[in-house]
């Protein structure tokens, strides 16, 4: 089942246990390093329309992509 956190607090929920998972399971990820991480959530994103086109679902045309950019980017210095 694909996480649909609908509310920022569901997105703070699935962010901490998508972190708990790396913490007992990263060596098991595909992507275990940072920069691998990363890479592939740029070519998720860049082939996301094509990803849910495969999946038969509609891309969600409400997506707020700033406010994960900013996320994203606040998270190199946030402490």
């Amino acid at each position: 089942m694909l996480p649909e956190p609908r509310t920022r607090e569901d997105m703070v929920a699935f962010l901490r246990d998508l972190h708990k998972d790396f913490r007992s399971r990263g060596h098991e990820w595909e992507n275990g390093t940072l920069d691998d991480f990363l890479e592939a959530l740029a070519a998720w994103v860049h082939d996301a329309h094509g990803a849910y086109r495969n999946a038969g679902e509609q891309f969600p045309a409400d997506g707020d992509s700033t406010f994960m950019a900013r996320a994203l980017h606040a998270a190199t210095i946030y402490e």
